[in-house]
């Protein structure tokens, strides 16, 4: 395994909720990541937001991780739900 998939699974593991996705909580850089930290905005729920767009080396392992190409990449209690799509099941 990799230090980045290490580092991945370390921040992974220590937030309940983990949105990997474009931009940052307070400034998303596209359409699905902004509906993806809207959503759980609205909600209340405790969450952050690690911006890919600064890492290509940690955005190649976590589509690689979770055989799912596209960002963002929510995980929920340690386990990855999907993208944005994901929400509508909620």
């Amino acid at each position: 395994m990799s230090d980045v998939e290490d580092k991945i699974k370390e921040e992974i593991a220590e937030n309940k909720i983990l949105i990997y996705g474009k931009g940052t909580k307070a400034a998303p850089q596209c359409g699905f990541t902004a509906e993806t930290v809207q959503f759980f905005n609205k909600y209340g729920y405790p969450f952050e937001v690690v911006n890919c767009l600064e890492d290509m080396e940690k955005r190649e392992a976590l589509s690689k991780m979770t055989n799912w190409p596209t960002l963002p990449k929510v995980f929920i209690d340690g386990k990855f739900y999907g993208d944005t799509d994901i929400l509508d099941e909620m």
